[in-house]
């Protein structure tokens, strides 16, 4: 278990944005309400705070962010200098959450319930150092969304990505967490993937999710998919050992497809045709593409973690100063 933590945990929310104008306000209130609820009801420091991180945005976010920062006391802000993407964006705000004692990460949108932050806590005081935000149903999603997320899920599973099911980057840190969590330097980000493998002690809290109030999904069915592809291929070489039994299932068909053939020559009886032929060249031209276009994901996220690029620049820092 981690240690004793104090009576009164310093709590940094952490909120990655990204063109968030419609919503910001919404959630502004929201969690500034429930932070000094929080702090009223005794269960956190007066010094918590909330770490906006404007992943870049195209909009007015940054904008009231800093109006934000300049009425409230309890809110700093970060402004990355470009779009990095909302992994590393997070990891950012992690990095940048000085003398907390716990981190809660959570959207913008606030589809996660805030509620259950206080568990989060509790669960925290308790001796956990992970506590996971876990949807207890999909009942808000449509039947399509509802499909594909099981789909993602039991496939990460599949692949051997140890990751809790129906949790996103709904969580609660403890500090020596996230510095267990900002030990691991790849460059290809996949955070609900990595956070198991810390290994300190973990609980989860289950809640409903919500409608979005404003503002559309920032992950849409493509960044779903890219987002599996990033978490497969970055947890696991599941993938490439596919393709080595996939050659094996191969060779061994084409192996007795031979035998087949030579049998039938030597009893007279030889195999017709060029459809059969064209059809195993197409599918093996297939078959071969397919597995070079894994290999060279592999080789392209290789060539990226040799160069040891930044995961992000902050352009600006805000409200720092005022604790």
């Amino acid at each position: 278990m981690n240690s004793q933590p104090p009576s009164l945990p310093r709590l940094a929310i952490i909120v990655p944005c990204y063109n968030e104008s419609e919503v910001f306000s919404y959630c502004l209130t929201e969690l500034g309400g429930y932070l000094d609820r929080l702090i009223g009801d005794g269960m956190v420091s007066p010094g918590s705070y909330l770490l906006f991180v404007d992943d870049g945005s195209r909009d007015d976010t940054w904008r009231q962010i800093s109006n934000a920062i300049r009425v409230h006391a309890h809110v700093r802000g970060l402004k990355l200098s470009c779009n990095k993407g909302h992994q590393a964006a997070l990891l950012t705000g992690l990095a940048n959450a000085d003398n907390a004692d716990a981190i809660v990460s959570i959207d913008a949108d606030l589809q996660d319930d805030i509620n259950a932050i206080g568990e989060m806590v509790k669960s925290y005081a308790a001796g956990h150092d992970v506590v996971y935000g876990v949807r207890a149903s999909r009942q808000t999603d449509t039947a399509f969304k509802r499909m594909t997320a099981e789909v993602f899920y039991r496939l990460m599973t599949v692949m051997g990505v140890k990751q809790v099911f129906n949790h996103a980057d709904f969580r609660l840190l403890s500090c020596r967490a996230r510095d267990a969590l900002l030990e691991y330097h790849e460059r290809n980000i996949y955070i609900r993937g990595l956070v198991p493998l810390i290994g300190f002690p973990s609980a989860e809290v289950y809640y409903d999710r919500k409608e979005r109030t404003a503002g559309v999904s920032k992950y849409p069915l493509h960044k779903m998919m890219a987002l599996a592809l990033e978490g497969i291929t970055s947890m696991t070489v599941m993938p490439l050992r596919i393709i080595t039994l996939t050659g094996f299932i191969i060779s061994a068909t084409a192996i007795m497809a031979i035998m087949a053939v030579l049998i039938n020559k030597m009893i007279g009886n030889p195999i017709q045709g060029w459809a059969s032929v064209i059809v195993a060249l197409f599918f093996m031209g297939g078959v071969q593409m397919l597995c070079l276009g894994i290999i060279g994901e592999y080789l392209g996220k290789i060539y990226l973690e040799t160069k040891r690029r930044p995961r992000s620049h902050i352009e600006e820092k805000a409200g720092f100063n005022n604790s």
